[in-house]
């Protein structure tokens, strides 16, 4: 009679634990949840996370509570993220620096790739090319015409090893058999200001970062990174039509899950991330109004887009000669 019961008792818990999972996803949270944002407080990406998640707030009925444990490029918040329990209530909101470049500069703590579960993108932008007024050249091929007239003689903001400038030009360089000269600064802004000032040709930035320059055509955009043009700058071309396809220069915001979380959950928290992103009032004031063009991809589409970037960003490090740190 026991080993009668027995296969019965095992089905039946096995039962059990499949028809509880998508209770518990329907049930989440029933407790404070955790969103770890591994950068500085109050920069986009911050802005962005702290946004969703007082409107999670709302709607899970749970405080999402923000937390910025910067430091070492997003490495340290990633670390407490990789580290955490795959129940839900550790999220992380980052950009792509998080899980494609830092495999190259870092010798990091986890994997990349199976300590986080991703959830989506909520946004990306595009990053301009941009150039101060007085440069010749009036978009992309013609300042690499000009280069390579003019070898070494192009200067180029940078602000830091692996940074997308850096990145940028020197694959542009390499590929095309040009020189570019990197000068470097501290940060994002300081090369915006050295190109507009005229001390050189050259830098990437965000629109966000340089919007109010290039409408004061203060610099001039001759391309922008991304799978397409902009719908706030819509008569600048993409780096790709430019045809220059292998030195995109771009940046996402996404939102990430420890490793190994239960497909329910994944669909619960994405499913109720796409309702909150795609409100109107949200994607006018914390999407457009960054200069940010709304994405919203699954969970699949998110991972491709990650192997995607992680094969071209593969490439841009060799040609720029970045070495792990």
């Amino acid at each position: 009679m026991k080993r009668r019961l027995l296969p019965i008792t095992l089905l039946a818990t096995m039962l059990c634990v499949v028809f509880s999972v998508p209770a518990l996803a329907q049930q989440f949270p029933t407790k404070p949840v955790r969103l770890v944002i591994p950068w500085t407080a109050g920069g986009s990406t911050d802005v962005l996370g702290r946004a969703l998640a007082n409107e999670l707030t709302k709607v899970w009925g749970q405080p999402v509570v923000v937390e910025n444990p910067a430091g070492a490029g997003s490495v340290i918040g990633a670390d407490r993220v990789a580290n955490s329990a795959p129940d839900g209530y550790t999220l992380m909101m980052t950009i792509d620096t998080t899980t494609v470049h830092n495999r190259f500069l870092y010798k990091l703590p986890y994997d990349p790739d199976k300590s986080f579960t991703p959830i989506t993108i909520v946004a990306r932008s595009g990053q301009f090319v941009i150039t101060n007024p007085a440069f010749p050249a009036k978009n992309l091929r013609e300042l690499v015409d000009y280069a390579r007239k003019n070898p070494g003689k192009v200067a180029y903001a940078s602000y830091g090893q692996g940074s997308q400038p850096e990145l940028f030009f020197e694959t542009l360089g390499k590929r095309e058999g040009v020189q570019f000269l990197k000068v470097p600064y501290k940060g994002v802004a300081d090369c915006i200001r050295a190109t507009v000032a005229g001390e050189v040709q050259a830098t990437i930035s965000s629109p966000a970062a340089s919007g109010s320059q290039v409408r004061a055509e203060k610099v001039r955009p001759i391309a922008i990174g991304g799978p397409q043009r902009t719908s706030l700058f819509p008569n600048v071309p993409t780096i790709t039509e430019s045809g220059y396809p292998y030195a995109d220069a771009g940046i996402w915001f996404g939102l990430f899950a420890p490793g190994g979380m239960n497909p329910q959950l994944v669909e619960r928290i994405h499913r109720d991330t796409i309702a909150i992103i795609k409100r109107p009032d949200f994607v006018e004031k914390f999407i457009k109004g960054f200069s940010l063009d709304l994405v919203g991809n699954t969970p699949a589409e998110f991972t491709a887009v990650i192997g995607s970037n992680v094969k071209m960003i593969a490439e841009m490090v060799k040609a720029a000669g970045v070495k792990q740190q």
